[in-house]
């Protein structure tokens, strides 16, 4: 099961909508949450950090009125702020995410919260003692092809596991500047998107691996580029792969032995393809769509109504360090 987030914000005064803030007008605040933030319902965009006025420009835009702090400091300490989204790069979420919640601020950070399992722990500690919620931003469980592929395992719709396999792939040799290429800011492909290929296993089937079986890994400048892992989970063999040097590729395969369980476009459905699930039984082959969803929306509004209701959180923050004790593990097994 999913650890929920247990709310201890519930009856905290605040108005009928969360008033959310950006630290940074990162690529993918610009062209993703951003906009999640300003659409998704209860919730509004208010405020950006940036120092850099062409890159606040997109963002004023779309959002007319839109407050922009110099500083991520100005922004933290706005009163009229309840919420921050954090798309810093990878080795500066933990700090970010402390700052916000002494702010006061409940906390949506950017995969991977943490490059060691260990780095959650603070965080952890400074959401329960706040009373505000903090979490990774993994919107995939926040899709309803995931929870509808959750919900048909568990039913018993492919029988007993046998194996799972996992491949999410994209190039980018040539933007050798790209902070995901960049050691000393946390890159590399497990830490970016090994996330998804290893957290949905795990949300999926609920179970943890025992061991790492084999590990090949290749780097660039100290950077993780390609990585082949075979794993036992209790229940059945594990195999994901993941690469920043080959062509575009996402597939997520549940092997049954009544039947096979497939997600077509598991983690950027819209933009890699239409979001499916394929289920093959034996002579029976159907077919599930989800052609409209943005799970980026999903997961804000999921966000926004544990704040303002006090309902579960669907990803904990102790769900997403179960992944990155995972990715601890493959570190650790590599080479071998």
């Amino acid at each position: 099961m999913v650890p929920e987030f247990s709310d201890n914000t519930k009856g905290d005064a605040m108005s009928e909508t969360v008033r959310w803030g950006i630290l940074g007008a990162a690529k993918f605040a610009r062209e993703h949450m951003g906009p999640a933030l300003h659409l998704a319902r209860r919730g509004s965009l208010a405020a950006l950090a940036t120092s850099n006025a062409d890159k606040a420009a997109p963002f004023t835009s779309m959002v007319p009125g839109l407050r922009v702090h110099n500083s991520y400091d100005a922004l933290l300490a706005d009163p009229e702020i309840d919420a921050v989204y954090v798309p810093l790069p990878n080795h500066l979420h933990v700090d970010y995410a402390l700052k916000a919640l002494e702010a006061g601020k409940h906390v949506l950070v950017e995969k991977p919260l943490a490059m060691a399992a260990e780095g959650f722990e603070p965080v952890i500690a400074a959401r329960d003692a706040s009373g505000r919620l903090a979490a990774e931003a993994y919107m995939i469980v926040h899709h309803p092809q995931w929870q509808t592929a959750k919900a048909l395992y568990q039913a018993g719709e492919i029988g007993r596991l046998v194996r799972v396999s996992g491949a999410f792939s994209y190039d980018n040799s040539q933007d050798i500047g790209n902070i995901r290429n960049t050691p000393n800011t946390g890159g590399g492909a497990v830490p970016d998107i090994g996330v998804y290929i290893y957290g949905a296993t795990r949300f999926v089937t609920g179970e943890e691996p025992e061991e790492i079986l084999s590990n090949e890994i290749r780097r660039e400048n100290n950077v993780d580029v390609y990585s082949h892992i075979t794993a036992r989970f209790p229940s059945f063999h594990y195999t994901g792969v993941v690469s920043m040097r080959a062509a575009p590729w996402q597939d997520m395969t549940f092997h049954g032995e009544k039947g096979v369980m497939r997600l077509t476009a598991p983690f950027n459905p819209q933009v890699y393809g239409e979001a499916r699930i394929e289920l093959h039984l034996g002579q029976e082959r159907r077919e599930l769509r989800f052609p409209q969803v943005n799970h980026y929306v999903e997961q804000v509004e999921a966000f926004n109504r544990s704040v303002l209701d006090g309902d579960a959180y669907p990803c904990s923050l102790e769900f997403s360090q179960g992944t990155q004790r995972m990715i601890d593990r493959i570190w650790a097994a590599e080479g071998r």
